[in-house]
């Protein structure tokens, strides 16, 4: 079956590409030749999720998910969430870090989840999946593998960041990880 991710994001396209089974073809935006960016204007993973699933089954007519993902840390009241990829205005990943640091120097609490939330259009059919995981944020930077919040964040139950962890570890553990796999249970129960 082939199956279109609508990201450009080739980090995601990769760790969901190593925990999909052979019979799911993984298309990327880059792989179809859709080089745009796609407006996040929804208020909530879901909104931006299905926005990008739309816009891309309405230009090709093919199977098709988009996923939005954010960190929600409860001292913050949940920020940065559904804006965690753009939490300082600059775009940067470390940018962010740093802003999430600072908000939380004089909170103890420091509880927070990674949250993903697929929007899939099968033959059709509109579906959300999430996947989360729990945990909380160090105060300062471990590890070098991994993207965005990775370095900072500590899956309840571990002792070490997701950047510290093989891409093997954490594709066992993450929120993102959990969606594909509600996603391949899906798709076999067609």
């Amino acid at each position: 079956m082939e199956l279109i991710f609508a990201s450009h994001n080739e980090n995601k396209v990769k760790e969901i590409r190593s925990v999909l089974p052979d019979w799911i073809q993984l298309k990327s935006l880059n792989d179809i030749g859709f080089h745009e960016e796609i407006a996040e204007t929804g208020t909530t993973l879901e909104e931006n999720a299905q926005i990008k699933a739309e816009t891309i089954y309405k230009l090709t007519g093919k199977n098709v998910f988009a996923d939005d993902s954010g960190l929600f840390v409860e001292a913050l009241n949940g920020a940065p969430g559904v804006y965690s990829a753009r939490y300082a205005g600059t775009g940067n990943s470390l940018d962010n870090i740093h802003k999430l640091l600072k908000n939380l120097e004089a909170e103890e609490n420091r509880n927070a989840s990674f949250q993903a939330v697929f929007c899939t259009i099968i033959e059709g059919e509109i579906s959300f999946l999430k996947g989360e995981v729990l945990g909380e944020i160090i105060q300062e930077l471990k590890g070098s593998e991994g993207f965005g919040y990775d370095p900072v964040f500590v899956p309840k139950g571990f002792e070490k960041t997701f950047a510290e962890m093989s891409s093997t570890d954490k594709n066992q553990i993450s929120h993102r990880a959990k969606a594909v796999q509600k996603l391949i249970n899906f798709i076999e129960n067609l």
